[in-house]
C-alpha cells in the first residue's frame, strides 16, 4: 500500500484518515453529492441508482444526484468544471489518460472486476484468432484502450477497421465483420434481430482493465474525504443490494431513460450475474469495488508498453488509492 498511502498523504491526512476509517457523514447531515455516468441509465449503473432508490445514500449522510453521460458529454470535463464531485470511468486505463492530460483525477473504487467490453462476430467465429482478415467495426476512442492490446496480442491491422457507429445494422448486414459491444448491451440487440453471433470477451484473455470506476478530483478527495467514503460504502452496497433486487433502481433508471426495457435490464443483470462482473475476481473475497495495486500497475504497464501514456508525465501512484476500499469488505 505504500504507493497509495504517498499519494493519498499528498492529498492531505483528512482524506487518508477519512478513507481508512471508511468514515460515514451523520445522517441528518445530508450532505450534497453529485455522480456523473458515461452514458445513458442502465442496468450498468444500477448500484448506485439502487443506492438512492433504498435511501443507502441517506443513511450515509449523503443527498446524491446522480446525472446522466451521453455520446456528446465529456463527463471529466464537467467534473473538472465543478459539476460533479466524481464520475463514472468507463475504465481505469481512461482516467490514467486522463491525468497524463493534466486533469487531476484518482480512481478510488472500481465496480466491474472485468471489462465488459467486447467484440461480436458472426457465428463461425469461435475466438479471436478467426477475425484476421475480417472488417471490425471499432469507435475512435478504441485506438486508446482495447484495440492496440488485440494488435499486440493477435496481429490485426489497421487496415481491417472500420468506424462503428454505435448501430448494429452494419454488421447484421454482412457477415464478414465483427463489431465491438459491450457484454451486457449490444448480444442482447443483436440476438433480437435474429443474429447468431459470438461474444468475445477481452478480459477474458488478459485485457487488464477495471471498468465502472468512481473516480474524483484530487481536490475533492483531499477536501471531502469523508463524504467520498461514504459514497464508496454506500455504492457498493447499493450494488450488492441490485443484484438480489433489481426493481428500485430499474424504476429510477426508466425513469431516468425511457428508451430503456424491463427485457434489456433482465438480460443486463442476468449477464453482471452470469460472468461475475462485480462480484467476482478479488471481489469475491476482498469485497465488491475492490481495487489491489497488483491491477492497477497491471493497467499502467500496458498504457506505457502501448505508447498511450508518457510515464515522466504520470506516475503510478497517482492515479488511484486503495484507501476508499481495501477495508470495505463489502463481500457478495
Amino acid at each position: 500500500m505504500k504507493n497509495t498511502a504517498s499519494h493519498l498523504s499528498r492529498l492531505g491526512a483528512a482524506a487518508l484518515l477519512a478513507a481508512g476509517a471508511a468514515g460515514t457523514l451523520p445522517a441528518h447531515a445530508q450532505e450534497k453529492f453529485t455522480y456523473m455516468t458515461n452514458w445513458y441509465a442502465q442496468a450498468e449503473h444500477g448500484g448506485f441508482y439502487q443506492a438512492v432508490a433504498t435511501g443507502l445514500y441517506k443513511k450515509h449522510g449523503l443527498d446524491v444526484t446522480i446525472k446522466m453521460g451521453g455520446p456528446q458529454v465529456n463527463i471529466v470535463q464537467m467534473m473538472a468544471a465543478g459539476q460533479a464531485e466524481c464520475v463514472m470511468g468507463s475504465s481505469d486505463l481512461q482516467m490514467i489518460q486522463m491525468r497524463e492530460g493534466g486533469v487531476p483525477v484518482t480512481t478510488v473504487a472500481a465496480v466491474f472486476q472485468k471489462d465488459p467490453q467486447v467484440l461480436i462476430a458472426h457465428d463461425d467465429v469461435k475466438k479471436f484468432e478467426d477475425l484476421k482478415g475480417k472488417t471490425i467495426l471499432i469507435a475512435s476512442a478504441a485506438q486508446r484502450g482495447y484495440w492496440p492490446w488485440l494488435k499486440a496480442k493477435y496481429g490485426f491491422s489497421d487496415s481491417q477497421t472500420r468506424p462503428y457507429t454505435f448501430n448494429i445494422q452494419p454488421f447484421v448486414a454482412d457477415k464478414n465483420t465483427a463489431q465491438q459491444g459491450y457484454l451486457t448491451s449490444e448480444p442482447f440487440a443483436i440476438a433480437k434481430a435474429g443474429v447468431k453471433a459470438n461474444t468475445l470477451m477481452f478480459s477474458d484473455q488478459g485485457y487488464p482493465a477495471y471498468a465502472t470506476t468512481v473516480s474524483c478530483m484530487d481536490k475533492t478527495v483531499k477536501e471531502r474525504g469523508t463524504a467520498v467514503a461514504s459514497f464508496v460504502k454506500a455504492t457498493m452496497e447499493g450494488w450488492k443490494s441490485y443484484l438480489t433486487d433489481p426493481a428500485p433502481a430499474n424504476a429510477l433508471i426508466k425513469k431516468d431513460n425511457p428508451n430503456m426495457t424491463d427485457e434489456q435490464l433482465a438480460y443486463s443483470v442476468a449477464k453482471l450475474k452470469e460472468m461475475g462482473m462485480v462480484t467476482g475476481g478479488d471481489a469475491a473475497t476482498m469485497g465488491i469495488g475492490v481495487m489491489t495495486d497488483a491491477r492497477a500497475k497491471a493497467s499502467y504497464d500496458f498504457l506505457v508498453e502501448a505508447k498511450l501514456i508518457d510515464p515522466s508525465k504520470v506516475k503510478l501512484a497517482d492515479t488511484y488509492s486503495t484507501a476508499f476500499v481495501k477495508d470495505l469488505k463489502v463481500l457478495p
